[in-house]
C-alpha cells in the first residue's frame, strides 16, 4: 500500500468518524474548550480568601475591591460556561469571557510572562472558534452587513482561532516527551494552522494530546495539599481547552481561509 493509499484510508476514517459523531462532537468540543474557565471559576469559590488576599497584596486595592474582583471572575466565568453549553447568547458569553481573559491578564501581571500570555491569547483563539460556530448556526453578529465568502468574518475567526491554538500548543511542549514526538506534534499543528488536511491532522492531534495529557498531568494522583496538584490541574485543563479547539476545527472544518478550501478551487 502506497503513501497516498494510506493517507486516503486515514482521511476516509476521519470522515467516517465525523459522520458517526456529528451529533455529539460539537457538544464535547464546547465542554472541553470552556473547561479551563469552568475549573477556574470553581477554584475562585474554593480559594476565595487566597485569591482575594493575593489581589489585595499585589495591587493594594483593599478588601472590598479584591473581593469584587474574585466575585466578578467567579460569576463571569461560570455564567459564560453555562450560556455556551446551553447554546444561549453564545456571542455575549464569548465577549464576557474575552473580558475575563483581559482582566486576568492585567490583574495577575500575565503580560510579563510570555508562557501565560500565549496561553491566554490561545484561549481567545478558542473563543473565536466558538464565535465562528455560532455564526454557522445563523446567529450572525454582523446582521445586515454584506459578506463575501472569501472575506467573511466567520472565515477569519476560524483562521485566527487555528493560529492562536498553535500558540497554546507551543507552551505545552515542556512535556517530558521524546524529541520526535514533539516534532511530529508541531508538524501536525502547523497543518491545522495553514488548513491542510485539517480534519485528519486535528483528529490525530486530539488523540495524541489526550493520551499525553492523561499520562503527564494526572493531578488526581497527587494529594490536594501539595502545590504540584494545582500546577498539574492547571496544565490538564489548559490542554483540554486545546483539545476542545481542535475538536471544533474537526466539526466545523478549516473555513474559507485555508489550503483545503483553496484546493477545491484549483
Amino acid at each position: 500500500m502506497g503513501q497516498n493509499d494510506l493517507m486516503g484510508t486515514a482521511e476516509d476514517f476521519a470522515d467516517q468518524f465525523l459522520r458517526v459523531t456529528k451529533q455529539y462532537l460539537p457538544h464535547v468540543a464546547r465542554l472541553c474548550l470552556i473547561s479551563t474557565f469552568l475549573e477556574d471559576g470553581i477554584r475562585m469559590w474554593f480559594q476565595w480568601s487566597e485569591q482575594r488576599d493575593y489581589i489585595d497584596t499585589t495591587w493594594n486595592c483593599g478588601y472590598l475591591l479584591a473581593s469584587s474582583f474574585v466575585f466578578l471572575n467567579l460569576l463571569g466565568q461560570l455564567t459564560g460556561c453555562v450560556l455556551v453549553l446551553s447554546r444561549n447568547f453564545v456571542q455575549y458569553a464569548c465577549f464576557g469571557l474575552f473580558g475575563i481573559i483581559a482582566l486576568q491578564t492585567i490583574a495577575y501581571s500575565i503580560l510579563w510572562d510570555l508562557k501565560f500570555l500565549m496561553r491566554n491569547l490561545a484561549l481567545g483563539g478558542g473563543l473565536l472558534l466558538l464565535l465562528a460556530e455560532s455564526r454557522s448556526e445563523g446567529k450572525s453578529m454582523f446582521a445586515g452587513v454584506p459578506t463575501m465568502r472569501e472575506s467573511s468574518p466567520k472565515q477569519y475567526m476560524q483562521l485566527g482561532g487555528r493560529v492562536l491554538l498553535v500558540l497554546m500548543f507551543m507552551t505545552l511542549l515542556h512535556f517530558d516527551a521524546s524529541f520526535f514526538s514533539n516534532i511530529v506534534g508541531t508538524a501536525l499543528m502547523i497543518l491545522v494552522a495553514i488548513g491542510f488536511k485539517t480534519k485528519l491532522a486535528a483528529l490525530t492531534l486530539v488523540v495524541w494530546l489526550f493520551a499525553i495529557n492523561v499520562y503527564f498531568n494526572a493531578f488526581w494522583t497527587i494529594p490536594v495539599y501539595k502545590p504540584m496538584h494545582d500546577f498539574l490541574k492547571y496544565d490538564f485543563f489548559q490542554t483540554m481547552s486545546v483539545i476542545g479547539g481542535l475538536l471544533l476545527v474537526v466539526a466545523l472544518g478549516p473555513g474559507g481561509v485555508s489550503m483545503d478550501e483553496k484546493k477545491k478551487e484549483w
